[in-house]
């Protein structure tokens, strides 16, 4: 068994691993190092969680044998789980973390004897106040992270779904679970904690179903951070300084990411954490299409088009996710490079449905870094190119967000496509985006419409580059 002393400078190793790979995925060059720094800092909190333990009982030997069933779960599922597929399995993650929180502050309510808590209806205060909020914290991730795994999923329609008072009421119960916090410490009825838990998940689902499809990655991010700080509310209540400093660095981060990511969506930080972004997407119109003039071509087209062309810039976005087109469009560049075409990427922050989910597909594709560019580092690039190849990237790429203040997406940072002189957009139909939104780039007069899977468009427009 190891000593006090020990077990805490064996978790403050683990938690500067844990800094360092933050550190590490904070730029791709450094990012397979940093998960190495991660996953050496994970096993060593979770050895030195076991040693700290002592005797072998029962119990432990039931947490050694779940510890290896959910480990065989989790890699099964990492191995075969499709990119496409990865935004989902994130919320799902975090909604398991929730629960996690939530199972933990129940068993120290009902046990806080084996946790050196007290005894039951004589907890200590502070460990009532962490354990309450890191349940509730737990909870309100749990649900959410549901609703938002059903989203993206398509088993619940993406679409916001609204009703009068809504953010009333989300205010009302947000401070119910304030007032039942503050009851619970005075009173200690285990009534109060139930109702507190019960409260705070369904908190969770009404700050998630206002929200629309086109918000999902911050929604992601979101959802990472409160999973983060459910984590270090339990850390405090198991007395771990490894899942408090663990939980503080995802809880941090997470909501470093969501301002960013809502900086880039021209979103309010705070409407974020409330659930009220995104409601206005329903009352949005699709226009009809039939009015409007649209170009198309094909793979030979598009290919006659980048042969001709001294610079390239390609705009991935979920599209290229779902057809898994990133290898062909990899192989396709390579071609326009022994052209001596000069080729780059533009990413915008919230492209797919996850953040970082572009750079993730290239990555996988052995894209070059340098090739990558963000939106404030390429959009003034797009006025000089001769061809933007657009695949699969609808609302990020949408005018109307510069154009109409009437649109659920207006004020958002978009990528500036239509300053090229030629677009060429791999698109299956002219149907809109995740946001539900008509794009108006596919009407103008520079732009080629290319109906067609994205990966067969795409290697077909290889075989015409030969």
């Amino acid at each position: 068994m190891l000593s006090a002393n020990l077990s805490a400078i064996f978790y403050l190793i683990s938690g500067i691993l844990f800094i360092l790979a933050l550190r590490g995925l904070s730029s791709p060059d450094t990012s397979r190092q940093g998960n190495y720094f991660g996953i050496t800092g994970m096993v060593i909190a979770i050895i030195v969680t076991f040693l700290s333990v002592g005797n072998f009982s029962t119990s432990l030997i039931y947490v050694l044998i779940f510890l290896l069933i959910g480990g065989a779960i989790g890699a099964f599922i990492a191995f075969k789980i499709p990119m496409t597929a990865m935004p989902e399995l994130v919320a799902g993650f975090h909604s398991l973390v929730g629960l996690a929180a939530v199972f933990v502050a129940i068993s120290a309510f009902l046990s806080p004897e084996i946790f050196n808590l007290g005894v039951t209806g004589d907890i200590k205060l502070a460990s009532l106040i962490e354990m309450s909020i890191g349940a509730a914290v737990g909870a309100i991730t749990f649900s959410g992270s549901i609703i938002a795994f059903l989203k993206l999923r398509g088993i619940m329609s993406g679409a916001p779904i609204t009703f009068f008072g809504q953010h009333y009421l989300n205010l009302l119960l947000g401070l119910g679970v304030f007032a039942l916090i503050f009851y619970l410490c005075i009173s200690q009825l285990g009534s109060i904690f139930w109702i507190l838990i019960a409260i705070s998940f369904l908190i969770g689902v009404l700050l998630i179903i206002p929200i629309g499809g086109a918000d999902m990655p911050v929604v992601i991010s979101m959802l990472n951070s409160y999973s983060g700080w459910a984590a270090a509310g339990i850390g405090f209540t198991l007395e771990n300084s490894a899942l408090i400093i663990t939980g503080a660095l995802v809880g941090s981060s997470g909501a470093i990411l969501s301002y960013i990511m809502c900086k880039a969506m021209n979103r309010s930080f705070f409407s974020v954490i409330l659930g009220g972004f995104g409601a206005d997407s329903s009352k949005q119109k699709t226009e009809d299409k039939k009015e409007k003039p649209v170009k198309s071509g094909n793979a030979e087209d598009a290919a006659f088009l980048m042969k001709n062309a001294s610079s390239v810039i390609i705009v991935p976005g979920y599209g290229m996710a779902v057809a898994q087109a990133q290898h062909a469009l990899r192989e396709m560049v390579d071609k326009l490079k022994k052209n001596e075409i000069k080729v780059s990427y533009a990413i915008h922050p919230v492209a797919g449905r996850m953040p970082g989910h572009m750079n993730v597909l290239l990555a996988e594709a052995n894209v070059p870094y340098d090739e990558v560019f963000e939106l404030e580092d390429i959009n003034n690039d797009f006025a000089n190119a001769d061809v933007a190849f657009v695949i699969g990237a609808n609302d990020v790429t949408n005018p109307v967000a510069k154009t109409d203040p009437q649109s659920p997406i207006f004020g958002m940072p978009v990528l500036d496509v239509e300053k090229c002189k030629s677009v060429l957009f791999v698109k299956r139909s002219l149907s809109p985006g995740y946001a539900g939104i008509d794009n108006e780039l596919f009407y103008k007069e520079n732009t080629l419409m290319l109906f067609a899977d994205a990966k067969k468009m795409t290697e077909d427009i290889v075989k015409n580059l030969e």
